[in-house]
């Protein structure tokens, strides 16, 4: 039971740092539909800015700040993981040993 857990978090460890790594190459895929939503509207107000001739820096400056949000989110999200993945160790370490201690030969 313990190792099958532990594998699952192991699994999502992983799919957690392959978006991580894509947010900050600049893909969207792993953005929340929130953040996706905040991006195309600073996107369309650069665009807008630059149609009327002049300068988009507010808009980079938002995406930056989304990309940054969803990366700290991200992180927070590895971090958790790893945690909850050392106290499921911790517990299959604590059985085993209580397993290994109750045996009498």
């Amino acid at each position: 039971m313990g190792n099958a857990d532990i594998r699952r978090l192991d699994k999502e460890i992983q799919r957690t740092t392959k978006k991580l790594e894509a947010v900050r190459r600049g893909e969207w895929w792993p953005l929340t539909s929130r953040e996706r939503l905040s991006m195309t509207r600073a996107m369309a107000g650069g665009a807008r800015s630059i149609h009327r001739g002049r300068s988009a820096s507010g808009a980079e400056d938002r995406m930056d700040s989304i990309g940054t949000a969803a990366e700290t989110r991200l992180n927070a999200e590895l971090t958790a993981l790893h945690g909850e993945r050392q106290r499921l160790i911790t517990e299959a370490a604590r059985a085993k040993a209580a397993r290994k201690s109750s045996r009498w030969f």
